[in-house]
């Protein structure tokens, strides 16, 4: 599932298009630049400062790709080395204590980057354009993630996948995550999908077969607590690039990756 609040999202990125826009759990600032008495930010010139933030250059192929020297990519080699000694350090903890230490990512622009989606349709969504552009397989990484869940699982440190997408998208996304060499833990125990038809129990609450109510919060929390006090392992970091991958509790701490061009509530 790709996220639906494409252009009120673009104005609700504007004020920190050219700044870092992760944390260890805590709000960035500028989550709105708009409101009833203040003109909103143009979104043209909106654009241009997202292209320069992420250095967007289309490759020899026509793909939009971001820069390796880019102030995006800045971003993430900050996050990587602080998130690196973290999970070094909680790994030990873990295991001293015979805890069953473990990471989870989002996949949408935490390991594969849609900089190219967004640009070839003008920061919009359509879900079959969508649907057909995650069925390619074709993404590249985040710069440093496939490295990131490499490093966690060397540390003994178990790796689990809480995303957005379908059940209907397992195969592309698993096709996609070995693509970029994160080929770590990529079974159905590992992977955690939307599955509207046929919801887990552990989500009961808010989703029965056939009806899906849960919000972003309740499906990536519940399946966070799931990992937790189902399968008894302990979430010491928990990375996305959306706010409500993160909220909701059930991991030690949260890493919010930069992503100016959409917002999930």
């Amino acid at each position: 599932m790709h996220k639906p609040l494409r252009i009120a999202a673009i104005a609700a990125a504007c004020a920190v298009a050219g700044a870092a826009l992760y944390g260890t759990g805590a709000a960035t600032a500028g989550q709105s630049t708009a409101n009833s008495t203040h003109e909103p930010y143009n979104i043209g010139l909106l654009v241009k400062d997202i292209d320069t933030y992420y250095g967007t250059t289309p490759d020899a192929a026509g793909v939009y790709q971001a820069s390796p020297d880019s102030p995006y990519a800045k971003d993430l080699a900050r996050l990587d080395k602080a998130a690196r000694s973290y999970i070094d350090q909680a790994a030990r903890k873990a295991h001293h204590k015979r805890e069953k230490p473990a990471v989870v990512f989002d996949i949408d622009d935490t390991l594969l980057l849609s900089l190219d989606y967004e640009k070839r349709y003008n920061y919009t969504y359509n879900s079959t354009t969508w649907a057909d552009y995650v069925n390619k397989a074709d993404r590249p990484a985040v710069f440093g993630s496939p490295e990131l869940v490499r490093y966690a699982e060397s540390k003994g440190v178990e790796v689990f996948y809480n995303s957005g997408l379908s059940e209907a998208q397992r195969s592309a996304a698993v096709e996609n995550l070995k693509k970029i060499g994160a080929d770590v833990n990529l079974d159905a125990d590992h992977v955690f999908l939307k599955d509207k038809a046929n919801p887990p129990s552990y989500l009961s609450a808010c989703a029965t077969p056939g009806t899906w109510n849960c919000t972003t919060v309740q499906y990536k929390a519940g399946t966070r607590k799931h990992i937790e006090e189902d399968l008894g392992y302990e979430i010491v970091a928990n990375f996305g690039d959306q706010y409500s991958d993160l909220d909701g509790g059930y991991a030690d701490r949260t890493y919010k990756l930069p992503n100016p061009t959409y917002f999930v509530s």
